[in-house]
Formats: structure tokens, C-alpha cells, sequence
């Protein structure tokens, strides 16, 4: 019987704090990212900057987390992810999978230093747990790895998954979700679904970040699944952003905006949709299920729910295993951006 591929995969995520006092040391590192905030010559301005913002931002930051228990859950749920995914693949290869939070631990060289100590490996697969690329998470991460990482002489070949906003099984795990929302409604065709996506500076976009693109076309996908899937699937959707910091012009409309134009005009339910995140955080329980469900009470909205993340669900991990499989090449390829690059 031939032996298993041995192959070491990366899964990448933005992280979260694990309890109330790593708060201000992770929004510290958050705006420590030169990939959040471009200052071009003014580069050496900021650390004094970071230190400031996260300073000024962790008092009510640290509230909201402990409104929602008191830490981030996206460790643990990534951790969920990372096993399941490996219980997944492992009739097929022999995989090694280590988790690269941006943000908090377990940090990037965390993870690279794991792949190290675990062996020769024949392949290294870059797995971030984007699934729209964008130059504030993806690349940030990428860029982030090969700091730490760097290009080892005769090290494995390494293959990167740049998004899967596309991928079938990822669209239907979406529709599914959906789905299992809409039967709470009593007609579910009459509500409004409400499609959230995190924000992104408009000065990105500018740049030719394809992340807003990719957002709709996601969009475009789940809602023409779920008209298959789901005969009660509603008439009308629409696609908003969160998450805003500070003054620059962001993605519009924004979310909160939205929930206030569509009570105004006399909507009376709706399910919101975090298109754009694959396990629950701060920016699911408390700015959409918290304080947006609260701004939806304020102006009339009497049914609000939200759609729980895709998290560790079968289809998502399926979704994920043929992502590694045909990035190793061990499966038939499809029309996916999967970018090979080999360590040198």
C-alpha cells in the first residue's frame, strides 16, 4: 500500500483576543498591520499611532467582549475547523494542519514553528479561511507567513488557496444555513434577507482590491442556490457592509443604515446574512446580533435573526478538503484561483 502524502497545511485567520486583558495587546497588533493602515512615508509614525488607537479603543472594545463572554470565540471554533478538516482528509493524505491567527495567538510564527517540528513534508498548502481575497486579510496573511516562514533552501513546494468565494460546496453550505433560518419565519418568502459583509476602506478598492466583487458574486451564487434548495426562499435580497473604523469612506451602504432605511419603510422581519465570516466573533454576536438587533427593535423591525456562521458544518469542511486536495493535486481541478509557488 502506497504511503500517504505527507502534507503540512496553514489555515489562516484575522484571531481574537482570549480574554479581556489580551484586548488591547491584540488591537495593538491589529493596527500595528501595514495592510490595515497604509501611511507611506509616514511609516515611522505608526507604533505611536497604534499604541494610541488601541489605547483610546480598548475600553468600550473590552465592553462588547464582555458582553459576549468575555473573549473571542474564534480560537476555539477555528480549532473545531482544524480538526474536523483533518479528520477529513486523513484516508487520503497525512496532514499536519496548524493555525496562523494575524492578531493573537496562536500567531503566525507560532504556526510556522509547529510546521517545522513536525517533519519532512512533501507539500505545504496555504489555507486562509477567507473566502473572499482581500488585500486587509488575505494578503496580509500571506505577506505574514513568508516574514516568518521565509523561503527554506530545499524546503517543500508550497501551494496557496487565494479564495474560494465560488467554490459549490462553499455556496450550498451558505444556502443550507440560510435555509434552516428561514424555516423559523412563518413566511419566509416575505422577509428581508439582509446579505452583511465586512467593510472595507474605499482607498483599498481604489487600489484593486477584487474583494467587493467577489462579495457579490457570492451573493449572486447563494441566492440563485437557495432558490433551488428552498421553495420559501425570499423574493428580494440586499448586500451591506459593517464594521466601519474611523473617518474614511468605507463599502456602502452600511448595515446599521440599512436596518434604519427598511424599518422607516415598514419592514417588519428580516434575516441577516454574515456573508462574509466562517465562524462566530465579535463582529456576528455583538455588532450584528447585539447591537444591530437592537437598532431593528428601535425602528419597528418585530422578527430579527441572524444566520449562524458556516463554522465546522460538514458541507464547509467538505468545501475545504477539495480546496487541499486539488491544491496538492490529488483531485480533478476546477475553476478556482489556486496559485502554485514553489519555496526556494
Amino acid at each position: 500500500m502506497a504511503q500517504k502524502k505527507k502534507v503540512g497545511i496553514v489555515m489562516f485567520q484575522l484571531g481574537g483576543p482570549d480574554s479581556l486583558e489580551a484586548v488591547e495587546p491584540f488591537l495593538l497588533n491589529l493596527f500595528l498591520d501595514p495592510d490595515i493602515i497604509p501611511m507611506g512615508p509616514l511609516g515611522f509614525l505608526r507604533r505611536p499611532l497604534a499604541k494610541l488607537i488601541s489605547s483610546r479603543r480598548s475600553v468600550p472594545v473590552r465592553g462588547k467582549y464582555a458582553e459576549i463572554g468575555g473573549r473571542s470565540p474564534i480560537g476555539t471554533l477555528t480549532e473545531r475547523q482544524r480538526g474536523a478538516l483533518v479528520d477529513a482528509l486523513s484516508s487520503e493524505i497525512d496532514p499536519v494542519a496548524v493555525i496562523a491567527m494575524r492578531y493573537w495567538h496562536p500567531l503566525t510564527a507560532e504556526a510556522a514553528e509547529s510546521l517545522r517540528k513536525a517533519g519532512p513534508l512533501e507539500e505545504i498548502v496555504l489555507l486562509p479561511l477567507y473566502p473572499h481575497f482581500s488585500y486587509a486579510t488575505t494578503l496580509s496573511s500571506l505577506k505574514e507567513w513568508r516574514r516568518v516562514y521565509g523561503r527554506p533552501k530545499n524546503g517543500p513546494p508550497e501551494r496557496t488557496v487565494s479564495q474560494f468565494y465560488d467554490h459549490p460546496l462553499y455556496i450550498q453550505a451558505l444556502a443550507q444555513r440560510i435555509g434552516s433560518v428561514l424555516r423559523q419565519f412563518k413566511d419566509s418568502s416575505r422577509i428581508h434577507l439582509v446579505f452583511s459583509a465586512h467593510g472595507l476602506p474605499m482607498s483599498l478598492v481604489e487600489k484593486g482590491d477584487p474583494y467587493p466583487n467577489q462579495i457579490e458574486a457570492s451573493v449572486r451564487m447563494v441566492s440563485e442556490e437557495g432558490r433551488k434548495q428552498f421553495p420559501g426562499w425570499p423574493q428580494t435580497h440586499l448586500l451591506c457592509y459593517q464594521s466601519r473604523v474611523g473617518p474614511a469612506k468605507w463599502l456602502q451602504p452600511p448595515l446599521t443604515g440599512t436596518i434604519e432605511r427598511l424599518g422607516r419603510e415598514g419592514v417588519k422581519e428580516m434575516l441577516v446574512v454574515p456573508i462574509s465570516f466562517v465562524t462566530e466573533h465579535i463582529e456576528t454576536l455583538h455588532e450584528i446580533n447585539i447591537e444591530a438587533r437592537e437598532d431593528a427593535r428601535k425602528f419597528g423591525v418585530e422578527v430579527f435573526r441572524m444566520m449562524p456562521a458556516v463554522g465546522d458544518s460538514p458541507l464547509f469542511i467538505a468545501a475545504l478538503k477539495d480546496l487541499v486536495l486539488r491544491a496538492v493535486g490529488l483531485a480533478e481541478p476546477l475553476p478556482l484561483q489556486v496559485s502554485s509557488t514553489a519555496s526556494s
